[in-house]
């Protein structure tokens, strides 16, 4: 009251607010399952939902069944709203958050109604939530995530250890094979050089034989003719 009123000249120069203002709601449609809650307990009736059931199978063999929600259609008449958060408040799988943008105006009252496309933009406006206290537990879906991701990397890692040991395998199979291919052209190799060497040398006791037999017969035609 003591200080001097300032008028903001809007919107030349956007206004300063609260992270939490309530300005619009954003859908994470993933975490939606369709329980209606925020329909049901809206008191101005401004939220539409649709879905439709479908099977699942079953995840292991033998197993059964089961059915799930699949979300068809959620808008918010925000013609309607009057931004008490209760849909949001209660919501038990934060799928609703407040944003602070407030500025979606429209010239017709029906395209006040934003589908759940419309809605999920809102997403990328929502601040991120406050800090938690330094010496707070760590909230109990954060230590789920945190042991989701542990167990998929432990998986992951006995993965490429399995992979890394099989290609590991079928290198050390690839070079035995090698190996015996490369000792069988050896031994056959050698075995072609013996059979050469064996060869050559029966072929030079013949030519051997074959010339003590001239020179004998040389001899003896000699002394005939003596």
């Amino acid at each position: 009251m003591t200080r001097k009123t300032v008028t903001e000249q809007y919107p030349d120069t956007q206004p300063d607010l609260p992270p939490r203002t309530r300005g619009v709601i954003g859908l994470f449609e993933e975490n939606c399952t369709v329980c209606m809650l925020c329909a049901r307990e809206c008191p101005d009736w401004c939220i539409y939902i649709d879905s439709h059931k479908e099977t699942v199978p079953a995840a292991t063999p033998g197993g059964r069944e089961r059915s799930r929600n699949v979300l068809d259609r959620f808008a918010i008449d925000f013609s309607l709203c009057m931004y008490c958060g209760i849909c949001i408040e209660v919501c038990p799988f934060d799928a609703l958050f407040w944003s602070p943008e407030f500025e979606y105006a429209e010239t017709d009252i029906r395209d006040l109604t934003h589908e759940r496309d419309k809605l999920r933009e809102w997403m990328w406006t929502v601040p991120a939530p406050p800090a938690l206290d330094p010496g707070a537990e760590e909230p109990k879906e954060l230590a789920a995530a945190h042991k989701t991701a542990e167990k998929l990397a432990a998986q992951q890692e006995a993965a490429e250890q399995e992979a890394a040991q099989r290609e590991a395998a079928q290198r050390g199979a690839a070079q035995r094979e090698a190996g015996r291919r490369e000792a069988a052209e050896q031994e056959a190799a050698q075995q072609e050089v013996a059979q050469r060497e064996a060869a050559q040398r029966e072929a030079a006791q013949r030519e051997a034989g074959r010339r003590e037999a001239g020179a004998g017969r040389a001899d003896a035609a000699e002394e005939g003719d003596e």
